[in-house]
């Protein structure tokens, strides 16, 4: 048999398959020495457990003992007692031996011998903290391995996508939200930080301030975490509303930026806030047109058939440049599930920040195929507490916006109610703060009758005195009152301000 015989008769013949004693094992990452290091030093100069409790837990240990010995320290040491071997061993009396075969108070009075210094401490706890976020990415990974496998019909590739983003966001986000219970004192702590950061803000507000005055007096300004549904009948100037508030408050975090580049850009003492802005109806360019005629003043009917002069062109050029590095970001895809608007809003909040998001508007959201095969009625229900949800995970406020049912029209007085909340009492019920935009105008100019009547002369006195004028009904507010904001509307440009008999007139003192 020649050479290229036999080779081919080697390469036919079936591989002999390796026993399975003989493959490699992986052990998961940890590091028993740095683990050993920390809690030497910490039994032997309690100060270097103040270097790590900010972010290192007892399950971010691998070996069960080292967890153990851990917490217990962390709880004498919160409760003022000194964390030692001799104070610890009474709590691990009955505790098995370890595996070299020394009793736990043995081994604690080995780790706090072979300790020699606190100075490496915060490194021996990254170094943990760390490893133990490996660990939890390898779980993640063999999930979404297994459930790939698997393939269930009724879980589409998409679905696992958003699934597993959500998992690697709150892995990554892990010390900021979903920690569990939080003692009374450091919500004292988180309180008094809000209220220094409010006072420090040129509005002296504790949420982000939308630049209108009137609005900001009622509601303190966008709270985070708050959801808030801004509501109306069409034509009534609810989408240019969320877009002037979506405007001035990406203006305001720009500016502040670049005022006071000393804070660091995620600094909560800056005013205004990144924003995203979900688009479900309109296009971005839609958006972006309307927004720059409503900051050049020129109306976008004109922008669109091309009908401005040079002076206005030249306005509209200036306007564009100043917007274009606001940090206002527009998706503007159409009929999206509330799990991908959260998956997208994730992804947004860790390329860019997110102070805010603008949900134009709630009723063309999806949500689960299931809700929805259940009715319209308990999806937008599952909308609306996953849009909550969000907010409280991210620490931001969503402003969405929501039609009103006809009911309002076969009223006398057109001024829209809770009960006018459009296919679910969930709106009403998750929503912290719910606002209704009402111009009065748009109602008494579809009434007017013949020129020269005495009826005419009514109608013209009762357009003079609603004319450029809109209300902001507060319907609900969970902390804070109820009641009507008046505001100026310019309809040529779509554009909300204050009234000048809202500015500040100081009160006279005897």
């Amino acid at each position: 048999m020649n050479a290229i015989t036999r080779r081919r008769s080697s390469e036919s013949a079936p591989r002999k398959q390796e026993a399975p004693d003989s493959l490699p094992f992986r052990a998961v990452p940890h590091n028993l020495e740095a683990e050993q290091a920390l809690l030497g030093a910490i039994l032997i100069n309690n100060e270097a457990h103040d270097r790590v409790s900010s972010f290192l837990e007892p399950g971010h240990f691998y070996d069960p003992l080292h967890q153990q010995i851990y917490e217990t320290a962390a709880t004498l040491i919160g409760a003022g007692k000194q964390a030692t071997p001799i104070t610890l061993k009474t709590f691990f009396a009955n505790t098995e031996a370890t595996q070299d075969g020394l009793t736990v108070p043995q081994y604690l009075g080995r780790l706090a011998a072979n300790a020699t210094t606190i100075i490496n401490a915060r490194d021996y706890g990254r170094t943990i903290y760390d490893l133990a976020t490996r660990r939890q990415l390898i779980v993640v990974g063999e999930e979404m391995v297994n459930v790939a496998y698997d393939s269930p019909v009724d879980f589409p590739p998409k679905q696992q996508i958003e699934e597993a983003e959500m998992k690697l966001f709150a892995l990554a986000e892990t010390g900021k939200y979903g920690q569990g219970f939080a003692t009374f004192s450091s919500a004292l702590a988180t309180a008094i930080e809000m209220a220094n950061s409010a006072y420090q803000r040129d509005g002296g507000l504790s949420g982000i301030a939308t630049a209108l005055r009137a609005l900001d007096s009622k509601l303190g300004g966008l709270q985070a975490s708050d959801l808030l549904i801004l509501a109306g009948r069409p034509s009534m100037g609810k989408t240019a509303l969320a877009t002037n508030l979506a405007f001035n408050i990406a203006r305001a975090r720009a500016r502040s930026l670049q005022q006071r580049p000393e804070l660091g850009p995620d600094d909560i003492s800056h005013d205004g806030a990144v924003v995203g802005f979900f688009s479900l109806e309109m296009s971005a360019e839609q958006l972006a047109t309307r927004i720059i005629s409503e900051q050049a003043g020129i109306p976008s009917e004109k922008i669109r058939r091309g009908l401005i002069n040079e002076d206005e062109f030249k306005r509209l050029v200036d306007t564009s440049r100043e917007m274009a590095n606001l940090p206002l970001f527009i998706d503007q895809t159409g009929g999206i599930s509330i799990a991908q608007l959260a998956a997208r809003a994730r992804r947004l909040k860790r390329q860019h920040g997110l102070g805010l998001i603008v949900v134009d508007y709630l009723q063309l959201l999806s949500g689960s195929s299931r809700r929805a095969s259940e009715g319209r009625v308990q999806e937008v229900s599952e909308i609306t507490t996953g849009l909550k949800a969000l907010a409280k995970e991210l620490n931001a406020p969503i402003l969405a916006l929501s039609q009103l049912s006809r009911a309002v029209e076969n009223r006398e007085d057109k001024r829209p109610q809770l009960a006018d909340l459009r296919e679910s009492g969930s709106i009403e019920q998750d929503a912290d703060v719910v606002m209704f935009v009402f111009r009065e105008e748009y109602y008494v100019e579809r009434t007017k009758p013949a020129e020269g009547t005495a009826e005419f002369n009514d109608w013209m006195a009762k357009m003079q005195a609603v004319s450029g004028r809109a209300e902001v009904i507060i319907g609900k507010q969970r902390h804070g009152p109820v009641g009507t904001v008046n505001l100026q509307f310019d309809a040529n440009v779509t554009r909300f301000s204050d009234l000048a008999h809202d500015a500040y007139i100081p009160q006279r003192t005897e």
